[in-house]
């Protein structure tokens, strides 16, 4: 990409994260509860009288609680610039640090169903485009409807009840980092990636059919059938090759939504990558965790963003950015 386009992108991107930076601290200055209670053993209950006064006083200055929302703000912006994210109130421990602990799971987590929904998409993608009208196109629509209509934690659910309840064999919840036990690691991973995988492989086939019909119906198609070159030939050089800027765009657009939806299913499992650290750490009032991995997840959508449009020049030079 030329070197303008690319410092506008990289200025755009980081006043896109000051921005998702302020939005997320005046956010959390609207969930109800008080962290000072929280770290006091005081769950659900707004009750400041039940605690010695001097002690919640010296506690909310510890933290800087009463200082003016302005100052907390460029105080807290002041040290992510420098890499500190705080300190968590219910770990005690730096947030980049725990965020990082949990970071393998949720890449783990996030490479298995981008394997799983390819493996779904791709194959049976080729197959409806070439088969349109017949029983494999028909039984591909029906995978991107039901993909697309029904609720990842209700097809959590019925993945839970069968393979975990019924059949058994497969853990339901927790997480075993591979370098421990990689069998065990398989088995923890399988049910959510699935899971996961099944929402984006729908996403992914819908667009990937579309566009391989369309190439199709192009004249450098039929102007290479008329030549006599095999149909293998045209669809895998010609019709994939040029379906790969529809397909690097989709697949930018799931791993951004794997993102956000993954918050669900980490939950719903107890798997501990980071979705399911912040959903904690809502509930705990641990606004520092929530900050940082807002601010971690927003750089990587941003990063993904970036990432797509340098593939774009590489994959059809006919790109330009002016």
């Amino acid at each position: 990409m030329p070197i303008r386009y690319t410092l506008q992108r990289v200025l755009e991107s980081i006043t896109m994260i000051f921005i998702v930076l302020i939005l997320v601290f005046m956010l959390m200055l609207f969930i109800p509860g008080d962290p000072v209670l929280f770290m006091l053993g005081l769950v659900g209950t707004d009750n400041v009288d039940a605690v010695n006064p001097e002690v919640y006083a010296i506690m909310r200055d510890r933290l800087g609680l009463d200082d003016p929302v302005l100052v907390r703000f460029f105080r807290w912006f002041w040290a992510v610039l420098q890499g500190d994210l705080g300190t968590s109130i219910r770990f005690g421990v730096p947030v980049a640090d725990i965020i990082i602990g949990r970071l393998p799971a949720t890449l783990y987590l996030g490479m298995a169903s981008i394997v799983i929904g390819l493996i779904i998409a791709i194959p049976l993608g080729v197959l409806a485009a070439i088969n349109e009208g017949k029983w494999i196109d028909h039984v591909a629509n029906g995978f991107v409807l039901f993909g697309l209509v029904t609720p990842s934690f209700v097809v959590a659910l019925f993945a839970v009840l069968i393979f975990a309840v019924y059949i058994g064999g497969l853990p339901s919840i927790g997480y075993i980092p591979p370098q421990e036990d990689f069998w065990g690691f398989l088995k923890h991973i399988i049910l959510p990636a699935s899971v996961m995988g099944l929402d984006l492989g729908a996403s992914t086939l819908r667009y990937l059919r579309t566009d391989f019909l369309e190439q199709m119906k192009q004249d450098y198609v039929r102007t290479a059938r008329a030549k006599g070159i095999p149909e293998r030939v045209v669809f895998g050089k010609h019709v994939l090759k040029n379906s790969l800027i529809s397909f690097v765009t989709v697949l930018g657009f799931d791993i951004q939504r794997l993102l956000g939806g993954s918050t669900i299913i980490e939950t719903m499992f107890a798997y501990p990558g980071i979705s399911f650290l912040m959903f904690q750490s809502i509930l705990s009032r641990d606004f520092a965790i929530v900050q940082g991995v807002v601010l971690f997840i927003a750089i990587i959508v941003i990063a993904v963003n970036l990432l797509v449009d340098f593939i774009y020049s590489v994959l059809d030079p006919r790109v330009r950015y002016a």
